[in-house]
């Protein structure tokens, strides 16, 4: 991956926080900070292009993690400091004695279920129905499992679950037939709906799972899906970094909100992305920049929906406090 300026391709509570136009204590010579080719990274490459990153380094920029898989060889190896990940996945990590803390939370949600057939508006109406679902094992088929069961169907006997390795592969089988629906992230879902009926089958955004969550869990359409990770050797060399970092993505995350249309523009050529899908998968995405320690209520609770199928996908027990930056 390159800086946002090369690319014009497709495509709680710690210390009182600094203002982001106010140098950090020692500005890092590189800064990269690291996500996957979904809504929260808009924020990240957005307050880059905007500015608002320049107090923390002489040199920031986003690079891409393509999978599961890569973002932990990346934390494994410690070649990733600073990176969005599944909030499942940070508290994992965090068990796992991986150093993982949570600065912020990204995403109150942006998975949706689209389908060729408009009917397939609830849970219960998937029965029978072959079902197109990215990253097996990881959030999205986490949270879908939950909801299966929750309305009382079996992911193995009542459906078909069929998985990819990435959310464009579940668009393609569904744009081509061999899916009846895809669970989507955006802005892959809205990507599939701007190509519906024009490229592919006649598409419809039928469910949105944050709703649908908090339905089932009665604690309201908020999904605290993804968020930004640091890991706990990056904090304790770089806390000031680290709180400037946050008071810029607040600001971001505002203005990304604000003006779609510029924000696409600025992430288009990092996510590999037309301007068009960015900007209209944006009202969709929830993107927000909330303390970890703001969201730890709504973490937890997601937290022990997942745990009860499998403790072992939060890494056995709820994080200690200290993971909630």
């Amino acid at each position: 991956m390159h800086s946002i300026s090369r690319r014009t391709l497709l495509s709680a509570a710690l210390a009182v926080p600094l203002l982001p136009t106010t140098k950090v204590r020692a500005a890092l010579p590189e800064l990269v900070l690291w996500g996957p080719p979904a809504g929260p990274s808009v924020t990240l490459i957005h307050a880059i292009a905007s500015g608002l990153t320049k107090p923390l380094a002489d040199k920031v920029t986003f690079k891409s993690w393509r999978s599961p898989d890569e973002l932990r060889a990346g934390l494994t190896s410690r070649t990733m400091q600073v990176f969005i990940l599944p909030t499942q996945s940070a508290a994992n990590l965090f068990n796992k004695g991986l150093g993982v803390r949570l600065l912020n939370v990204m995403t109150n949600g942006l998975l949706y279920m689209v389908a060729a057939d408009p009917a397939l508006g609830t849970i219960p109406a998937c029965k029978g129905r072959v079902v197109a679902v990215p990253y097996r094992n990881d959030t999205p088929e986490i949270i879908f499992r939950h909801l299966l069961s929750w309305h009382g169907l079996d992911g193995e006997k009542d459906l078909t679950l069929r998985y990819t390795g990435s959310p464009m592969e579940a668009v393609q089988l569904l744009a081509t037939g061999r899916a009846d629906a895809a669970l989507l992230p955006e802005p892959a879902a809205t990507a599939a709906l701007l190509s519906s009926g024009k490229i592919t089958r006649q598409l419809y955004r039928t469910m949105d799972i944050q709703q649908v969550w908090g339905q089932a869990s009665g604690l309201g359409p908020t999904l605290p899906q993804a968020g930004l990770g640091v890991t706990g050797q990056f904090l304790t060399e770089h806390r000031d970094v680290v709180e400037a970092l946050q008071t810029a993505l607040e600001r971001a995350a505002a203005a990304v909100n604000a003006d779609p249309a510029r924000a696409a523009a600025d992430a288009s050529a990092e996510m590999w992305m037309p301007e068009t899908v960015i900007a209209q998968s944006i009202p969709h995405s929830n993107l927000v920049a909330t303390r970890a320690a703001a969201a730890r209520p709504a973490l937890e609770a997601m937290y022990k929906a997942v745990a009860e199928a499998d403790p072992a996908i939060i890494g056995g027990t709820l994080p200690a406090p200290e993971f909630y930056l």
